[in-house]
Formats: C-alpha cells, structure tokens, sequence
C-alpha cells in the first residue's frame, strides 16, 4: 500500500527550527543572567559597556533573529489552524512577517548606533 502524504511538509524542519531557537534563547538568557547578578549593580554606564563588545552585540543579534523565527513558526502555524478564511489569514501572516522584520531592524538600530 502506498501512502500519499499532502500538504506543506512543515513539520519536522518547524519542530525541529522552535527547538533550535528555544536552546539559543536559554542559553544567551542563562548567560545574561549570569553577567547580570553577580553581585554588582547595574547601571547604566556597566549595561553600555557590556554592549559595547562585539561578542555581546552579535549574540543579541543572533538571539533577536532566533525570537522571531520561534515567533513566527508559531505564529504561522496558530493562523494556519484557526483562521480559515484564506484573505484574512494571508493578510495577518504578512502583517506579522512585516512586525517581526521591523523588531528586528529595530534591534540592529539600538545594538550599531
């Protein structure tokens, strides 16, 4: 018997992109934490020069384009499922493709200025 399999074939590369995401989430948090809470406190002159090293810039960077690809996997798959109406759906995927570019843009602004 031979199956036929439809659809978008998303499945295992969105699982597995939220799992991917999700570890490089914790992990730039557990590190943030870290440089945080070790006993001095933080001020605004120590929060600059903590961004000032390039090493903390692009792990942010990496941390907002991992945020909004998790962001967006979810996303897409909660208006696949619910919105049934194909106009609405493609017009809320945009306008959500469309927010999460802009935070990110947003993100480069304030980490390179």
């Amino acid at each position: 018997m031979n199956r036929l399999v439809v659809g978008a074939h998303y499945g295992m590369r969105d699982w597995l992109a939220q799992r991917i995401t999700a570890v490089l989430m914790v992990v730039y948090t557990l590190v943030l934490a870290w440089v945080l809470l070790r006993g001095q406190p933080v001020t605004y002159p120590m929060w600059r020069e903590l961004f000032t090293h390039g090493a903390m810039r692009v792990a942010t960077l990496l941390f907002a384009f991992s945020l909004a690809w998790h962001a967006w996997v979810g996303a897409r798959d909660i208006l696949m499922d619910y919105i049934k109406h194909d106009g609405l759906r493609l017009t809320l995927q945009v306008f959500t493709l469309l927010l999460l570019g802009a935070y990110v843009g947003w993100t480069i602004q304030v980490l390179w200025r």
